[in-house]
């Protein structure tokens, strides 16, 4: 896998006249990335629902990109769940999202385009990787098996992106951000991760004044958590800055262990009953702190403390999906 000891600092052409297409916008990043694209004044911003334009069938991308032909790419189009997810559902994470990857990156890489941004995951690195995880740490071990079909797309992805760098010249990037979370999360009690799994759990129960809550493992594994619009800001900050093969990690470079983050949440959703731990289901990762301090060296820190975020994502749960509360 090619990497750089230092990023390449350099100021990239990033008009606000350039045409961006986000792909997913919909989706918990993509939209997080449409609208920091709009409060910094971008007018041409593309955007299509996956029932408008489905990326994992290639005609319709390739048609697409020809009548299009945006300046920017932003790929946070995936299909992305939580551990019980993943591990159900292997083949279709592996397949969905390599065909997406493929498709768009083909397309864009034939009609020229000239700035892509790929965006992957902390999956991406070995289970027992050092912490905190480098990113010259990819492929030096074992994936987490609970889900290494995800996470060998995204390792797919960045191997394509230094593909079209070599091949074709172009300054595309790629970019692991660490746990995400913030408004238009999934909150799917059987397809969400950690956090607004949490969220949607202990609302339910200080609703229904349940005496008991439990949570998957034992919550002794410890997280890193950031807030989806940070990693927006990030996204045009990185567009703006790095032009390197190799991928580049975004985190806040603090993490909590996972029964922390329940108390966090339930004292937040205003649950007051006991939080018991299951350590029959798996925890997964032992630890998933991202080193980042090749982004902080660029100039670029995360700003939005973890209460204060977990916080500003319940507010939104409860009015966009209990707009009665």
């Amino acid at each position: 896998m090619e990497a750089s000891r230092e990023p390449v600092r350099r100021d990239l052409d990033l008009d606000p006249g350039a045409r961006v297409y986000v792909a997913g916008h919909r989706g918990l990043v993509g939209s997080a990335v449409c609208r920091r694209l709009a409060a910094e004044g971008f007018r041409d911003v593309v955007t299509r629902t996956s029932t408008e334009l489905d990326l994992r069938e290639r005609a319709p991308v390739e048609r697409f990109f020809d009548e299009v032909r945006p300046d920017v790419v932003v790929l946070a189009a995936a299909r992305v769940g939580g551990i019980g997810a993943n591990s159900t559902y292997p083949a279709q994470f592996l397949s969905d999202n390599l065909r997406i990857q493929v498709n768009v990156m083909d397309a864009a890489a034939r009609v020229g385009t000239p700035r892509l941004l790929l965006l992957g995951s902390s999956c991406i690195y070995p289970k027992f990787a050092e912490q905190p995880i480098r990113e010259d740490s990819l492929l030096t071990g074992a994936l987490e098996p609970t889900n290494d079909a995800y996470a060998i797309a995204k390792i797919a992805g960045i191997l394509q992106v230094q593909a079209v760098r070599r091949q074709h010249g172009l300054p595309w990037i790629s970019a692991m951000p660490t746990n995400l979370y913030g408004p238009h999360d999934n909150f799917d009690p059987e397809a969400s991760h950690v956090l607004p799994a949490m969220l949607r759990r202990f609302r339910e129960a200080a609703r229904d004044e349940a005496p008991v809550v439990t949570c998957w493992g034992s919550g002794t594994p410890r997280r890193e958590f950031l807030h989806v619009d940070d990693l927006a800001e990030a996204c045009l900050f990185l567009l703006r800055r790095y032009d390197n093969p190799a991928p580049i990690n975004v985190g806040t470079g603090t993490d909590v262990t996972v029964r922390e983050l329940a108390e966090l949440v339930a004292g937040i959703a205003g649950y007051r009953g006991r939080i018991e731990w299951d350590a029959t289901k798996p925890d997964g990762t032992p630890r998933k702190l991202l080193d980042v301090s090749r982004l902080r060296d660029l100039g670029w820190s995360a700003r939005t403390g973890l209460a204060d975020g977990v916080r500003n994502t319940f507010d939104w749960y409860l009015r966009a999906l209990e707009p009665a509360v």
